[in-house]
């Protein structure tokens, strides 16, 4: 049994870390719950329970907790997961903060579960996209991985709460709020912070990212990502060159022996399917003749869960593993 923290216990992601702990049946003794001074004094259910949600601070780490669950921002994860750390906590953080300090392991457990075993105390969630689109990738690394191209649809949800706002406030014929133009209809090729380079840092991210949960730090990877009136399910397409040649029904049979994917050959994945589940959906299976060795995959997943919440608790599963 161990005592958790949920930290952004009333956002999208901290709510949805209640509902799979729940879910998954995971053996906790005590929960405690923290947001902002915003939502502190809110309550939350857990197992037919009610508990108050604290003002996250610097002595709520002051009592017996072995893993906290982040989902805050960035800029709280900066300041209380050290602190959190510093008491013996084992971090385990959604934001993007950490994900590419040296001394942080980033973790997907499909790929690089061995990772966890470096930890001094914070663990980095990776990004959404991210997440769905290593596994297959992974699998394919005996094939040698050359170049990866990635272009992805991603769902309001995404932008936690403010996104599915703006794209509700669309289909009532209102402005929104948030994103820069109305989201409806439409797509909004620019996710975080547009960089001097013409790159955003939502695609950065992927691309960094990819690098260092594959242990491939020169692999060539680019990234185009984009915001679609989807409310939750991220799509990805990716573009693989292999440095090996391979039959089509090899590749698909190693999709289809690896875990935590769902393979689609006759027919195709969409973000409806794969909202509420945590497999990560491939379909579109096919070579790209335009180079050697050249392969297309689509691949969907839901981004709240399996690109944020469940992918946490797999990891919090890994460590209690690890300490058995």
């Amino acid at each position: 049994m161990k005592n958790i923290a949920i930290v952004g216990a009333t956002g999208m992601v901290g709510e949805t870390f209640i509902a799979l702990l729940e879910e998954y049946d995971f053996p906790i003794g005590q929960i405690y719950f923290f947001a902002s001074a915003r939502s502190a004094g809110k309550t939350v259910v857990f197992r037919n329970k009610e508990y108050l949600v604290e003002e996250l601070n610097q002595h709520s780490f002051d009592r017996k907790i072995d893993i906290a669950l982040f989902s805050a921002g960035a800029t709280v994860s900066k300041i209380f997961a050290p602190i959190a750390a510093s008491k013996g906590v084992t971090v385990i953080d959604n934001s993007s903060m950490w994900r590419m300090d040296d001394n942080v392991p980033l973790i997907v457990p499909e790929v690089n579960p061995m990772d966890v075993r470096f930890s001094s105390g914070i663990i980095a969630n990776p990004n959404c996209s991210t997440i769905q689109s290593v596994i297959p990738l992974h699998t394919l690394t005996p094939l040698g991985l050359k170049r990866v191209i990635y272009t992805t649809f991603q769902a309001v949800s995404g932008s936690g709460y403010q996104g599915v706002n703006d794209l509700k406030k669309n289909l009532e014929g209102k402005s929104g709020t948030f994103y820069p133009k109305a989201i409806l209809h439409n797509a909004l090729a620019s996710i975080d912070t547009m960089l001097e380079d013409g790159y955003t840092k939502e695609e950065v991210k992927m691309i960094d990212e990819t690098r260092k949960i594959l242990h491939l730090p020169t692999l060539a990877v680019t990234a185009t990502c984009v915001r679609i009136p989807v409310f939750n399910g991220h799509s990805v397409s990716i573009n693989v060159e292999l440095e090996k040649p391979f039959e089509l029904s090899e590749v698909i049979e190693l999709l289809k022996k690896q875990a935590g994917v769902k393979v689609f050959e006759d027919e195709i994945p969409t973000p409806q399917d794969a909202s509420g589940q945590d497999l990560v959906y491939i379909g579109r299976i096919r070579r790209d003749h335009s180079v050697e060795n050249g392969l297309n995959l689509w691949v969907v997943a839901d981004n709240i869960r399996k690109g944020a919440a469940a992918n946490a608790i797999q990891i919090a599963t890994l460590l209690m593993e690890e300490k058995t």
